[in-house]
């Protein structure tokens, strides 16, 4: 089947080897422009570009995917693959291929549609996620599902554990995919628009813990929220507010504490009060600091009073 892939995150990279490696080989690849890059802004290419060009395959990293229209149109493609592509696909490239255009989507359809949905299944309190393909179509997210694959989330699970984990389950439900679309025997699932919802991409600032929520629901959030965007609170340094980074794991502990006040345990760590019960804290960063231990910071802080 002649195929291209269009992607840019980490997560579909197991995908894309797997394709590589087993077939169809992908007649090209399609993925965002390099990007700057830390603090000198060294313009670095998307992992799956370098892994593309390794492989000998073409690469087209057009500012909009519109604009390599007619680059595509001359492969002649069958079928389309997009996964973790950042960019909306217009009426053109959508009818592109001559048998379908696929989305390999990190969450269980419908209930989550947009870019953080790993984070929300986390922050949920979900007990599984998964991947699900389906039929591209112009609403993001919306088009009738063909297979889901799904896995238990682990007590522990953090966004970055999860996004490993279901990025190496697509190739699993790509190549049965690819198969039934081959063979004719791929479903169309419709969608129940009722009880689905849409996810945004998340921001740095999103990370900014609520201390009035409950120890158990701010304890999702750090590790559905870890590494990206992070996790702070805010705290007052000689007058000065400073963000405070917080890694999982946290543990949630019966003191009784107001909403964001800081405490210590019996062993020296951190506890902060929240809504109902307390976390008590592993790991911090102080903002312009190194990450250290949370009885570190104590430490130091009483020093600096």
């Amino acid at each position: 089947m002649r195929l291209i892939f269009i992607a840019t995150g980490d997560i579909a990279l197991p995908s894309f080897r797997y394709l590589i490696e087993h077939g169809p080989r992908p007649l090209a690849l399609v993925t965002q422009p390099d990007k700057p890059v830390g603090r000198h802004q060294t313009l670095t290419p998307p992992a799956i570009k370098v892994a593309a060009l390794e492989a000998g395959i073409p690469v087209f990293q057009p500012q909009k995917i519109g604009d390599a229209f007619m680059e595509l149109e001359a492969l002649d493609p069958e079928l389309l693959v997009v996964m973790a592509y950042g960019q909306i696909l217009r009426k053109d490239i959508l009818n592109l291929a001559s048998k379908a255009i696929i989305n390999l989507h990190a969450s269980i359809l419908p209930k989550y549609r947009g870019a953080a949905c790993i984070q929300a299944a986390i922050a949920a309190g979900d007990m599984e996620s998964g991947i699900t393909a389906m039929h591209v179509v112009r609403e993001l997210d919306a088009g009738d599902m063909i297979s889901i694959k799904t896995l238990k989330l682990a007590e522990d699970e953090t966004g970055g554990s999860l996004h490993d984990r279901l990025a190496l389950l697509a190739p699993e439900v790509l190549a049965e995919v690819i198969g039934k679309l081959a063979d004719g025997t791929a479903q169309r699932i419709p969608q129940d628009d009722e009880i689905s919802s849409y996810i945004s991409k998340l921001e740095r600032d999103d990370g900014r813990l609520d201390w009035t929520q409950d120890a158990a629901t701010t304890e999702r959030c750090i590790r559905a929220y870890d590494p990206w965007p992070g996790t702070f609170t805010v705290t007052t340094d000689d007058g000065r507010e400073k963000r405070l980074k917080i890694f999982p794991p946290v543990q949630v502990v019966d003191q009784a504490l107001a909403a964001g006040e800081f405490s210590q345990s019996a062993d020296g760590k951190l506890l902060i009060g929240c809504g109902s019960q307390a976390l008590q804290i592993e790991w911090v960063q102080p903002e312009g600091s190194r990450r250290m231990k949370s009885e570190d910071y104590l430490r130091g802080r009483k020093h600096g009073a």
